[in-house]
């Protein structure tokens, strides 16, 4: 932990750890016709693409993303370039990724990358959304708004909540970004950016409590 960073408390892991396992769809991971690989700040995203390619879950995947608006200068070329190149290094062939760099936000991720896959030929009737675990449930909400008419299935690597904080290094972002994540799930349908998902009342309160204590960096501003 550096000096920039703080502890989290048990009791904010505990409802850190509500609001993860609410992000989380728990969808069946099955063969679809094509997969989506969300642009993020995270290599977990293109290492799990290129396992669920080698198994045969799916022929073509689509990485998409443009300047990752809070860390830049991780991938300074793009999300989706750093995500292919990472995919390539763990033997995905290059003729099955298909390159969406423009995106920057949910929802361009999504209907850009659709034009990709229709400008190659592909019209898949089901598409799996390849995410960070705690962006699975936004991922879901959103793609059945843009594109209603597929099949949404959303996966991530499946890492516990304690491994992934220690996959990230930094328990404090994490959970900011827990609550980001979800102001979008209540907020986005309201705005017309994807479909309403039931949020129960004590992940709810978790959300509530977390705000009051300061975990605002990633919430939306008015």
């Amino acid at each position: 932990m550096t000096d920039n960073e703080r502890a989290i408390t048990e009791g904010q892991r505990q409802q850190a750890k509500l609001i993860w396992d609410y992000h989380q769809m728990d969808h069946e991971v099955r063969s679809t016709d094509a997969a989506i690989g969300l642009g993020s700040h995270d290599l977990g995203v293109p290492a799990f693409c290129a396992e669920l390619y080698r198994a045969g879950v799916f022929p073509t995947l689509v990485f998409s993303g443009g300047s990752n608006p809070t860390a830049p200068e991780r991938f300074p070329h793009g999300e989706a370039v750093h995500f292919r190149e990472h995919a390539l290094a763990l033997g995905v062939p290059a003729d099955a990724v298909l390159l969406e760099p423009g995106a920057r936000n949910t929802g361009q991720n999504i209907t850009l990358s659709r034009e990709v896959l229709a400008a190659a030929g592909i019209m898949p009737k089901t598409v799996l959304l390849v995410s960070m675990p705690y962006m699975e449930r936004r991922a879901y909400a959103t793609a059945r708004k843009v594109w209603p008419e597929v099949e949404v299935i959303c996966a991530s690597a499946p890492l516990e909540f304690d491994d992934y904080l220690k996959t990230i290094g930094d328990e404090e972002l994490v959970v900011h970004q827990l609550v980001g994540d979800l102001q979008r799930v209540i907020e986005y349908p309201r705005l017309g950016f994807a479909i309403e998902q039931v949020v129960p009342d004590g992940v709810r309160v978790a959300y509530e409590s977390l705000v009051h204590d300061g975990f605002t960096s990633r919430l939306l501003t008015p």
